[in-house]
């Protein structure tokens, strides 16, 4: 700021032709002008100022430099006011990256979109773990513990899988009321894109897990085909509650077992450690940090 602010003493100064006028001007003394412009010369290694006793005047390199100032003093005070009506009205893009099942906040982002129609969502959505600042993402979502000390968090809440099956599947195959019991059913399975590794079930007795190798009827590495099929009785899941909660509701989908099923996850918003957020990111920040999990599902 000591820059502009030097080129804002030199524009006073210029316009008014005196170090006292330009001193008054600007609230400060006039040998903290004298000092300022003297520092400027130095540093230019040019004479911005003929003075005499009487007067004092610009010199041709004072024309030329004036005129530079008056340009970034104009350039400094438009993108100042753009930032500012930025912050006010967020714009532009916003480069997040989410898991694979994060396609199932889809309507909570459309809902972002609505609210924010000039911000501009690059999504990307992947199982692997990226490296947020190397690789250029504004914010990413994921669930788990953090570890690295380069980024913020913001917890977004914590979810539970709940064990689902179509009413259509239990009327033809029952009702399993214990996890040993899902050994003569159709289980659907959930695979990371990435690592190639089936999904356990957290299924759990007295905090304990439950050693049962479930059968696979069918593997999927996207949660939403997973929730296709078990909607049409293909079989049973363990899917996130949050991406579910409605299909229950509307008694598309009923849960099972709930009493076997623990370890609630947490899922995180993360960004890169700044001083300063541009009003974008904080504006998605903070909508789906109330809209996303508003309670522990």
């Amino acid at each position: 700021m000591d820059k502009l602010d030097a080129i804002d003493i030199f524009i006073q100064t210029a316009d008014s032709g005196s170090f006292v006028l330009a001193a008054q001007r600007l609230g400060i003394s006039g040998s903290a002008v004298g000092k300022a412009i003297g520092r400027l010369e130095d540093e230019l290694r040019v004479r911005l100022f003929y003075r005499s006793t009487r007067s004092m005047a610009l010199t041709d390199e004072g024309r030329l430099f004036l005129d530079v100032c008056r340009r970034i003093q104009s350039d400094y005070d438009s993108i100042r006011a753009q930032f500012l009506d930025t912050q006010s009205n967020p714009s532009g893009r916003v480069r997040v990256s989410l898991p694979l099942g994060g396609v199932l906040m889809m309507p909570v982002l459309a809902d972002f979109m609505r609210e924010y129609p000039n911000v501009f969502l690059d999504l990307d959505f992947t199982d692997r773990v990226v490296d947020v600042i190397d690789e250029g993402f504004d914010i990413a979502i994921r669930s788990g513990a953090m570890r690295d000390n380069r980024l913020m968090s913001r917890k977004l809440g914590t979810f539970r899988h709940a064990v689902v099956a179509s009413p259509g599947y239990i009327e033809v195959h029952g009702r399993p009321e214990h996890p040993v019991e899902l050994l003569q059913h159709a289980c659907l399975h959930h695979r990371f894109a990435n690592s190639g590794k089936i999904e356990n079930w957290p299924l759990f007795i007295d905090g304990r897990a439950i050693p049962v190798a479930l059968p696979v009827a069918t593997v999927a590495n996207s949660l939403d085909s997973l929730i296709y099929l078990a909607e049409r009785s293909f079989g049973i899941a363990c899917l996130p509650a949050f991406a579910i909660t409605q299909k229950i509701a509307e008694g598309r989908l009923t849960s099972l077992m709930d009493s076997y099923v623990s370890q609630a996850t947490t899922l995180h918003l993360l960004w890169p450690t700044s001083q300063y957020l541009s009003a974008r990111v904080r504006a998605f920040i903070d909508f789906m940090s109330a809209r996303l999990l508003p309670a522990s599902l």
